[in-house]
């Protein structure tokens, strides 16, 4: 890939994505929220009191990126989201973490055990992996295993392989593995 970037950040809440984005902006990446992108373009809804989130529509912020987005970035750019696979990104990081370490993870955040249970459930399926564009390069990480600095120095390793190789070979199966 020619020139600057824009890598997605992707996964379930609570696996790592806005750690490992900001170790990142240390190796000089640009770091951008889906959430600040859907402010900026007035794509974002008032919180929902239900589930206590902010609704994003993604169709109409990738039809405002479209024209914000023409010319490749300056640097490279993370867009960090649990929805910025979605977007029109050039390649894809997904964090990955155990269901139970999740579930711990976000019952630390005081997250409400329905939002719970939704978000280890999008874990255990793979959420990410069912709505990525095909052909995308696209790289995993179970940080319930691996530490934040490495992550970002496979992430680095990747980026300057020329995104190789462009999918993972052995992609996680939390079910696979007995972890649900």
């Amino acid at each position: 890939m020619e020139g600057a970037f824009r890598l997605a950040m992707s996964g379930s809440p609570g696996v790592g994505k806005s750690t490992v984005s900001s170790l990142l902006e240390g190796f000089g990446y640009r770091i951008e929220t889906v959430e600040s992108l859907a402010e900026d373009f007035g794509c974002i809804e008032e919180v929902d009191p239900r589930d206590g989130a902010r609704p994003i529509d993604v169709d109409k912020l990738q039809k405002k990126l479209e024209v914000a987005w023409e010319e490749n970035p300056k640097i490279q750019t993370v867009i960090d989201g649990h929805l910025s696979h979605l977007l029109d990104v050039d390649c894809v990081v997904i964090l990955r973490c155990r269901p139970n370490d999740l579930r711990e993870r976000l019952a630390g955040r005081s997250y409400p055990s329905q939002k719970i249970d939704e978000n280890v459930d999008w874990e255990i399926l793979g959420g990410p992996w069912a709505e990525v564009e095909v052909g995308k390069p696209i790289i995993e990480f179970d940080t319930s295993s691996e530490k934040s600095e490495s992550i970002v120095a496979a992430i680095l390793q990747w980026v300057s392989d020329d995104f190789k190789p462009r999918s993972p070979r052995n992609p996680i199966d939390w079910v696979g593995k007995g972890e649900v």
